[in-house]
């Protein structure tokens, strides 16, 4: 990706004054054990970083406001399996195994609210760190390895095939480097393997899922375009319908052999525009605190809001990018907030080529979960 994005990313989160990346370890590193508790952000029946509290606050547009409790499901009929963003701190090029803030307040924003829907499963996995990218702005050769962090994923996935599935469907749920990952894991592990009939959707988010546009596929997956269709894929990147992408944007972009960017409205699976469903929250996926005044003089306490027919959405096409267009219906003369957080925001102005990267998955939670329910009954 174009170095300036990356310089601008590594700023923003306020990672700039972090240690310098280290090189990529030489030779083969030691496998993870992922039978052992530590190797996992998530499972189900821990206190861990899913089991934090998805109270929300819903904003109405007169101003009238109310609590939404949140509950998981114990005897949920399916599975999650989520591999998270980047966000790791660590110096290196490749992240440890220690459970960080970042990581747990990413599986906060991204995840916990599914256990609505499902159990609960988050490895823990060497990502590319921040600081790698930081070296790539710096001109250098990366010293993230890619193939470290697919492996540890894996290994976990295999792990809980083996001791936790037991015959269960699954969902798949990444965002950005996470999503990378397990378009990879799709393809070598699942399309056309015996487990594919155990997939009950798999959600590519915040990255390009490259598909043929005369099949509409992944391989062999298609993408989700009717309700109560599974073994299928959401996959979008979102951009303010005010601002496409253009180069140097990555996000969204086809492929040179002739591939595009698959985009799923989560709200409108068959297509046109659709008020989102989403939670958003006081602070970032990367932690960074953000203040945002939900609604003249009342004080919102807790950590997610939602404010029903404030955003919309709708997968557009300009030129080779494919996105989801996202449209905020702010009211000047109504009390509610009239815009939304998630640019990536540089020196005070926002980093067009990232569009809403930030909060892909925050846009479209309500729809995302409530998907998922709905894939659970009808998948068997």
């Amino acid at each position: 990706m174009h170095k300036t994005i990356w310089a601008a990313l590594t700023v923003s989160l306020g990672l700039a004054g972090a240690a310098c990346a280290q090189p990529a370890p030489a030779g083969p590193q030691p496998k993870n054990d992922y039978k052992q508790d530590a190797s996992w952000l998530c499972r189900p029946g821990r206190a861990d970083a899913c089991a934090q509290d998805q109270t929300a606050t819903i904003v109405a547009a007169d101003g009238a406001t109310k609590v939404e409790p949140f509950k998981v499901e114990p005897k949920a009929p399916i599975d999650c399996f989520y591999v998270y963003p980047t966000v790791s701190t660590d110096p290196g090029g490749n992240s440890d195994m220690t459970i960080d803030p970042a990581e747990t307040i990413v599986a906060e924003q991204q995840f916990a609210r599914f256990g609505q829907a499902c159990r609960t499963f988050a490895p823990m996995y060497r990502q590319v760190t921040l600081a790698a990218l930081r070296q790539v702005m710096q001109g250098k050769a990366s010293p993230g390895d890619e193939n470290l962090a697919y492996g540890d994923v894996l290994d976990a996935w295999k792990d809980y095939l083996a001791r936790d599935n037991g015959g269960r469907g699954v969902v798949l749920i990444g965002h950005s480097q996470g999503s990378r990952v397990l378009l990879r894991l799709l393809a070598e592990e699942i399309d056309g393997k015996p487990v594919q009939k155990q997939l009950v959707s798999a959600l590519i988010l915040g990255m390009n899922t490259p598909i043929d546009p005369a099949t509409d596929a992944y391989g062999s997956i298609k993408m989700c375009r009717q309700p109560g269709q599974t073994g299928c894929i959401v996959s979008y990147v979102s951009f303010r319908a005010s601002s496409p992408p253009a180069e140097p944007a990555f996000f969204g972009k086809a492929t040179p052999d002739g591939k595009r960017a698959a985009c799923v409205n989560p709200a409108a699976l068959a297509g046109g525009e659709a008020p989102l469903h989403g939670y958003f929250s006081d602070r970032t996926i990367a932690g960074a605190p953000r203040k945002t005044p939900w609604v003249k003089g009342k004080d919102v306490t807790t950590t997610f809001v939602s404010t029903p027919g404030l955003v919309s959405a709708k997968c557009e096409t300009s030129g080779p990018y494919d996105y989801l267009a996202i449209k905020v219906h702010g009211d000047p003369t109504d009390p509610r907030v009239d815009d939304i957080p998630g640019d990536l925001m540089v020196l005070g102005s926002p980093l067009k080529a990232w569009g809403l990267h930030l909060v892909d998955v925050n846009l479209a939670m309500g729809d995302l979960v409530a998907l998922v329910e709905a894939q659970a009954k009808g998948w068997k």
